[in-house]
């Protein structure tokens, strides 16, 4: 694809550390996911997956990225992906838990964490061997979305059909539930682990959860219209907010709440990724077939990037 001026100068500024890092798309109406240089946005690899994928996330080092294979809310496996030889290498079946969607790996990547919403579960597995090592119970409905704490010592859930965010603390196995609005969906932690922010994409509101105390601090509007996904920038800074429906993302000041800024992109934008140095944000237009990629400090369009059918889920390889 043609590389804009803009974009070469983000890439320019990016660290050398990054020379060999990766972005990885899911395309949830092909069954597979793209595995792109993350400086130059050449394809490195097209892999099929399991059915009507939606979210991805990768190991610490790199090398293995984990996708949900959600079959409509009826897929029961995780697809295992070598990013080296972008060829699938396992397919961890789930124990007869359904619907897996929102996927993490811990932080020292022993575990992958995914919700199994249809099921009304959240699902750990043994990084090594695929196996089952916990599975907890939300007790909500359409459990979605998940984030751990930096240290990985709580799991937050959205509950789109609950209204509300799951907390499991994985020291006790206690299972607490914490309302919020009408449609919780999206779902972010902040790098300093001091608070979740939940879009509550019914409601076209945002909550903000305390950690150390698991209540809402406050809640306010979203900036949009069918607010699906949260993402902090790793500054801690800011927060950027994916409004389905308004094909715009919203740009929050993390400790004021305060809008900054909104910015035109595709249609029906989703899955947001914001690379480890915090200059380029990428956002995946699920009905548009591409991801826009924003600086993030000057907030414009500088590229496009084309993908598969519906492209959703995204996440960054760290080489």
């Amino acid at each position: 694809m043609k590389l804009t001026y803009a974009g070469l100068a983000a890439i320019l500024s990016a660290t050398g550390a990054m020379a060999d890092d990766q972005i990885v798309i899911v395309n949830k109406g092909d069954d597979t996911i793209s595995i792109l240089d993350a400086a130059s946005y050449e394809s490195e690899g097209q892999v099929t997956v399991g059915a009507n994928p939606h979210e991805v996330y990768v190991s610490p080092d790199g090398r293995t990225a984990y996708v949900s294979d959600y079959g409509g809310a009826q897929g029961t496996t995780i697809s295992v992906v070598d990013l080296d030889s972008a060829v699938r290498t396992d397919i961890w079946e789930l124990g007869g838990n359904r619907g897996p969607h929102g996927i993490w790996v811990s932080p020292d990547g022993a575990y992958v964490w995914a919700t199994t919403e249809t099921s009304g579960t959240v699902i750990e597995l043994s990084s090594a061997t695929g196996e089952l090592t916990n599975v907890w119970e939300t007790g909500q409905r359409v459990s979605h979305q998940l984030v751990p704490t930096p240290d990985g010592s709580k799991l937050y859930i959205a509950n789109i059909g609950s209204g509300s965010v799951t907390v499991i603390d994985r020291t006790t196995n206690e299972v607490t539930t914490v309302p919020t609005g009408a449609g919780a969906e999206g779902i972010d932690v902040s790098p300093d682990g001091t608070e979740v922010w939940v879009t509550n994409r019914a409601a076209n509101t945002i909550s903000v959860i305390d950690v150390a105390t698991d209540t809402v601090l406050e809640t306010f509007p979203s900036g949009g219209t069918l607010p699906i996904r949260a993402k902090f920038t790793p500054d801690g800074e800011e927060v950027w907010i994916s409004n389905g429906t308004s094909n715009q993302v919203a740009v929050f000041q993390a400790e004021s709440r305060e809008l900054l800024a909104t910015i035109d992109v595709g249609t029906i934008p989703i899955g947001i990724l914001i690379s480890p140095e915090g200059e380029r944000v990428f956002i995946a237009n699920t009905q548009d077939d591409f991801v826009t990629v924003i600086d993030r400090q000057a907030r414009t369009v500088i590229d496009q990037i084309a993908t598969g059918d519906e492209p959703d889920g995204l996440a960054w390889a760290v080489r």
